[in-house]
């Protein structure tokens, strides 16, 4: 399997997930104040929102080049 293939089906997939989870979160740590020994941290939760025309354009192009004349050498 040629490496614009597996590209293709990485796309496809990734774009499938786009679409159906929306985005992805994150937790993000933060130092809030250093007291000697004693650290107050905070987490924050972080969400990306992916657009959905993002996530089309990912499987259009995947589709391309999975369904696309390849090339011989």
């Amino acid at each position: 399997m040629g490496s614009t293939r597996i590209a293709a089906i990485v796309l496809i997939v990734a774009g499938a997930l786009a679409l159906a989870y929306g985005g992805f979160t994150y937790t993000k740590s933060t130092s809030q104040a250093d007291l000697g020994p004693i650290s107050i941290e905070v987490q924050d939760k972080e969400r990306v929102n992916i657009p959905m025309w993002a996530g089309i354009a990912a499987i259009v192009v995947g589709g391309i080049l999975l369904v696309g004349p390849g090339r011989k050498s």
